[in-house]
């Protein structure tokens, strides 16, 4: 058995986790250290004069790892020659050249990079007669007995705790076979298919009992919204009803997490139940909202006894009686709200979480795509502009492919039925017509859209950014659009970001010079456009930190449709009316492309209003249970100091 180097780094209290865990500060870092263990491993073997067999997963989690396995074997010279892989899965039925094949997946992302013999890696193959299914996964069980079994597993985890594709319900002693897929599963993968019913319903995919025979297992998770799935594998019982917790009794399982996804262990969110801590002012915050809103109680209410039954004596101890602490963090979240997010003039702001000066500020929204601002900020964007400031957004992609096909014919038609009434020549758009519909006629699943395609879906998310920019009173020249070039490849998955975004991105800052830069931080984002644009902006900001301007620049994150900030994080919060709430959602509606039937609904059912409506609500009532004042809706911000 290969001693992991991971080890060293998991040997604290076991009174919780019941798998090895390793958190790093990011997903980037996290894959590198994955990258380096297989290198390893590999390299061992070579010296050994053995085979590497390894196991390998696909989706989003490992694609860093890969990424980096490739750069190992370009710039130092890590050889695949003695490597043999097995992949885990492969959607049913499945053409090996079709766009989300995983065979066309592991081609483009390591095996066409790296100088492994094509007659040394196998997948699942998705083209077989149903009938011979049960005879195929056989051989490949087989085939990987006859090796001597996996050296190491790579795995990532689904929403309801898969590995592989082994749902919710599969048996320890499960074999490699044909299985129907869960709904979560469908409806997270939806998004690659353009929809649910274009999602296969059937996968092939390696059984629990030769994973759990696999001599190591590296799990890897990215992200808040996995945090609560890895909770319930790594503290929560074994169970069928999450496969993954299985893994609690692998001799040698490692879970490999970032900051968002380990959120919910319980050293994470409560290290004070775990080991002693160092109560600084963001950990005694954090402490004491969570206490609040475990026991359902305002803060001011909290007593003694409560810090000391929760394991919060310590606490006590250093800083002083639970009155004063329950008045500080009571104060602490009272100077988090206010109603003037771009400052209020002529008024003491040393406890105001925005400055008073300058009166009228220069803001810029970025907005990832066509209708962040408004479902993210709304509240905030219409009251910074009734408000007197300087309003500008910038919308950092098209979002063109969230678009439906029968959405960009009927405004092509419209087009047409609008030239011929008003006598304007009709020929060019009647072409433009003809074969964008006879190209969605006969697309295939997955198929990317022709340029013309593209370019009308693109036009409709301009034309309802700019409606709503001037419903909330937005001239033209505030209205910009950046069309990234990262994201112009017509399909879910995205170019690297580079200079050329970085460019688009500083020449705006430039140009406007802001006293208050919005961004999404939203990085729950399942398809990741927000994380790269996100990065852009970062980075952006990182050039241009020594310029004068920016010396006078803050920088507020909001988050999106998919989750919100924690309370103990929130540094702005600015809350709504009811009637404020409606106006909100009116801005909303104004993108009808993304109503009544969301290409990329995700897992959440509900449209984006509803969903914004109802993370705007929760948050206030949060506020409200803690014991400060109550109001219909809160948007929440949290400032980034670069």
């Amino acid at each position: 058995m290969i001693k992991s180097k991971f080890d060293k780094v998991t040997s604290f209290e076991k009174r919780f986790e019941k798998i090895n865990t390793v958190i790093f500060e990011t997903s980037e870092v996290a894959s590198k250290a994955a990258a380096l263990e297989i290198a390893t491993l590999i390299k061992k073997k070579q010296d050994a004069n053995e085979m590497c067999v390894l196991g390998l997963a696909t989706g989003s989690t490992p694609k860093r790892l890969y990424a980096e396995l490739v750069r190992l074997h370009r710039e130092e010279g890590l050889s695949f020659k003695n490597v043999i892989t097995f992949n885990l899965d492969e959607y049913y039925p499945m053409e090996p050249d079709a766009i989300h094949s995983y065979v066309r997946f592991m081609k483009e992302l390591l095996f066409n990079h790296v100088d492994i013999a094509p007659e040394n890696y196998h997948i699942p193959d998705g083209t077989l007669a149903k009938e011979d299914i049960a005879d195929y996964c056989k051989e490949y069980e087989a085939k990987i007995d006859a090796l001597g079994g996996i050296d190491l597993q790579i795995l990532g985890i689904g929403g309801n705790g898969h590995i592989g594709f082994n749902e919710s319900g599969s048996l320890p002693n499960s074999k490699t076979r044909l299985v129907a897929l869960d709904h979560i599963t469908r409806v997270a993968a939806s998004s690659d298919f353009q929809g649910l019913n274009n999602t296969p319903k059937t996968a092939i995919t390696l059984g629990i009992k030769q994973i759990m025979q696999a001599k190591q297992v590296l799990l890897m998770a990215w992200g808040e919204g996995k945090s609560s799935i890895i909770r319930e594998s790594v503290e929560g019982p074994i169970t069928e009803k999450v496969p993954a917790s299985y893994l609690q009794e692998h001799p040698n399982s490692i879970f490999i997490l970032d900051q968002g996804s380990s959120s919910q262990l319980t050293r994470v969110s409560t290290p004070w139940i775990v080991e002693e801590v160092k109560w600084d002012a963001k950990l005694i915050k954090k402490a004491v909202v969570g206490l609040a809103l475990k026991l359902d109680k305002p803060v001011l209410m909290l007593t003694e006894a409560d810090y000391i039954e929760n394991g919060m004596s310590d606490l006590l101890t250093e800083v002083g009686n639970a009155y004063d602490i329950n008045i500080k963090i009571f104060n602490k979240l009272q100077h988090t709200i206010t109603g003037w997010p771009g400052g209020k003039p002529n008024a003491d702001d040393t406890n105001r979480p925005e400055r008073a000066e300058p009166a009228k500020k220069r803001v810029l929204i970025f907005s990832p795509h066509p209708d962040d601002d408004i479902i993210s900020m709304g509240g905030t964007f219409m009251r910074l502009q009734e408000q007197g400031h300087e309003v500008h957004v910038a919308y950092q992609t098209s979002g063109n492919i969230a678009v439906a096909d029968d959405e960009a014919l009927r405004f092509s038609d419209f087009v047409i039925d609008y030239n011929r009434s008003f006598g304007i020549d009709n020929e060019k758009s009647v072409g433009i017509y003809k074969k964008a519909t006879e190209f969605i006629k006969h697309k295939k699943t997955s198929e990317i859209d022709i340029p013309e395609v593209r370019n009308i879906k693109g036009l409709i998310r301009r034309s309802e950014a700019r409606a709503t920019s001037h419903y909330v009173g937005l001239s033209d020249d505030q209205i910009h659009f950046n069309d990234l070039p990262f994201y112009e490849t017509g399909t879910i998955e995205k170019n690297p970001w580079g200079e050329a975004d970085i460019k688009i991105t500083m020449d705006l800052i430039e140009q406007i010079k802001p006293h208050q830069i919005y961004a999404a931080g939203d990085l729950a984002d399942p398809h990741g456009t927000h994380k790269v644009c996100l990065d852009i902006i970062f980075e952006s900001l990182k050039r241009l930190k020594n310029e004068e301007y920016m010396k006078d620049c803050w920088v507020w994150l909001y988050r999106g449709a998919w989750q919100e900030w924690d309370i103990e994080d929130i540094e702005m919060a600015v809350p709504m009316s009811p009637s404020q709430v409606l106006a909100k959602r009116y801005g909303i509606f104004k993108h009808q492309s993304q109503k009544d039937g969301v290409v990329f609904q995700g897992s959440d059912s509900r449209e984006f209003w509803q969903r914004a409506e109802d993370r705007n609500g929760e948050t206030a009532a949060k506020y409200d249970d803690l014991g400060l004042a109550h109001y219909a809706a809160m948007e929440a911000f949290v400032r980034y100091k670069f």
